[in-house]
């Protein structure tokens, strides 16, 4: 895949895209980030622990006391250190696989298969791109950061939640050297409107090259709309439930706009992350 290619659009081989591996990895942490979400530590081999920002594992939850899950639960990279051998999640409990997951004790395993997917892909002649997410998506984005600053790639980051305590990634993003702009429901900044004169100041100012985006379906219109207007180009991390997490049971299809026509394509293995101006929202 060249540098500013996307993710390919056409059918695949049944083969795995890169090198996979499951392994049982071992819980260094397991903490409370704030009331919602849980950020979780794992030592792992090297092809785990090489994912690239926007890929995802598929977590053999524990099962919690009176419930049993029965599918993988599908979980995006918010971290991965080659050199320390770790990756890292963060999660918020919603249903009975992560009700288990949050059960993990620091020493304990944790069934694992990844990474899996097609991640975000950056191209080196950007010199700024803007990152927007709400919610889980402010897990998804995170790692993008590091990678930006690693070729040299400026980046904004417009993470939005419901409540300031609630904001996730923020400090990751700032300590790989992104601006960070929080926007609140509370205070009405993360209302569309307001948001939208954000980006359009970015983009005014030369500091906008590419968009990407993920966590919320409102959020994604807005940037499509202003994609198509100054023609830049824009990525997208879908969130979608999943089965087997490999394309084989074609239980996250959805539809695409690809050429003027409608065409159906798995989430988890033409994507997670597909070109923004596609994604039907």
């Amino acid at each position: 895949m060249s540098a500013t290619a996307l993710p390919p659009t056409a059918p695949k081989p049944p083969m795995l895209p890169k090198p996979v591996s499951r392994q049982a990895a071992l819980v260094l942490t397991h903490d409370l980030v704030n009331a919602e979400y849980r950020h979780l530590v794992l030592r792992t081999d090297a092809i785990a622990a090489g994912a690239a920002p926007g890929q995802f594992f598929q977590l053999l939850c524990p099962a919690p006391p009176g419930e049993a899950p029965f599918l993988r639960r599908p979980m995006s990279l918010y971290g991965a250190d080659p050199a320390a051998g770790t990756v890292e999640f963060l999660y918020k409990v919603t249903g009975a696989g992560t009700r288990g997951l949050a059960t993990l004790p620091v020493g304990g395993r944790l069934d694992m298969l990844g990474p899996l997917g097609h991640g975000f892909v950056l191209n080196p002649a950007w010199r700024h791109v803007v990152a927007v997410g709400r919610g889980v998506g402010l897990a998804t984005l995170g790692p993008l950061a590091q990678q930006a600053r690693g070729m040299g790639i400026g980046v904004t980051a417009i993470l939005s939640a419901r409540r300031p305590e609630l904001m996730l990634s923020d400090m990751l993003f700032r300590r790989h050297g992104a601006e960070v702009l929080a926007v609140h429901d509370h205070d009405g900044t993360s209302a569309p409107g307001a948001v939208e004169a954000m980006l359009r100041r970015l983009i005014a100012a030369g500091r906008c090259d590419a968009f990407f985006t993920c966590g919320s379906a409102r959020l994604l219109r807005l940037q499509q709309r202003l994609a198509r207007e100054f023609g830049l180009p824009g990525q997208v991390a879908l969130e979608q439930q999943m089965a087997c997490g490999l394309g084989m049971c074609f239980c996250c299809v959805r539809d695409f706009e690809v050429g003027g026509r409608t065409v159906h394509k798995r989430v988890c293995w033409d994507g997670p992350v597909f070109d923004m101006l596609e994604a039907v929202a």
